[in-house]
């Protein structure tokens, strides 16, 4: 994976079509997606149950791309080792997750994979300048994690904002996830985002057996999110 700040559209497959998750990861990058967003949900760290190393794993093959793999689990580091084996690229863990996120952080480099960190709505950035050597992404939650399908909090932009400065001219994307649309990804592209995941807006109106929709959908959002940089 090249380091560059050029917008990036990554479609979170919790508004595909599970029964059909190859085919739609398959028309997701045909269609345009630069990255596959794997958001993995435990029922304990946020009130919903998704995906596991062994899904990854079965999505690996359908996935030319990157997989962008987004834990909100706790604990995470039992899970490491068995996403990286599963053919993650990213490995997202959230701050709240433990109280040891620096020593995660460096289990997920040992891999040999990046290393996301995630902040919830009510997280600040209090802690970030301590983590930025080890980190590849910052994911900021512009939904409570959960649930797809939620309102943008605007009130995030401020944060994304700040982070950018933080950031300076260390190689570390911004990531965008949740209530990402037409409407909102001018707002955090703006602010300093490159990276924006994004579920409903991309997959409505398609299907694995017809995805022409979703490309539409990732232009339509790539290209608001590009105008708003001038």
């Amino acid at each position: 994976m090249l380091f560059d700040r050029s917008i990036k559209i990554a479609p979170s497959i919790l508004a595909a079509d599970f029964a059909n998750f190859g085919a739609e990861c398959r028309a997701i990058e045909a269609q345009g997606a630069d990255w596959v967003h794997v958001d993995v949900m435990d029922g304990h760290f946020v009130p919903n149950l998704t995906f596991g190393p062994a899904m990854c794993a079965a999505l690996r093959p359908h996935i030319a791309g990157v997989m962008d793999v987004h834990l909100m689990i706790a604990p995470v580091d039992p899970y490491i080792d068995a996403f990286a084996t599963a053919g993650a690229d990213i490995i997202t863990a959230h701050l709240e997750a433990g109280s040891h996120i620096h020593r995660t952080l460096q289990a997920i480099r040992a891999t040999g994979k990046k290393a996301g960190l995630a902040l919830n709505p009510g997280t600040g950035l209090d802690a970030v300048p301590q983590l930025l050597d080890l980190v590849d992404l910052v994911c900021v939650m512009t939904v409570n994690p959960g649930f797809g399908g939620q309102s943008f909090i605007a009130s995030q932009v401020a944060k994304v904002r700040a982070l950018r400065a933080m950031i300076g001219d260390r190689p570390i994307h911004i990531e965008i996830d949740g209530g990402v649309t037409v409407a909102t990804a001018p707002l955090v592209a703006a602010a300093g985002a490159d990276v924006l995941v994004a579920g409903s807006a991309v997959f409505k109106g398609g299907s694995g057996g017809n995805p022409a929709p979703y490309g539409a959908n990732i232009a339509a959002i790539r290209a608001a999110a590009e105008a708003a940089r001038g």
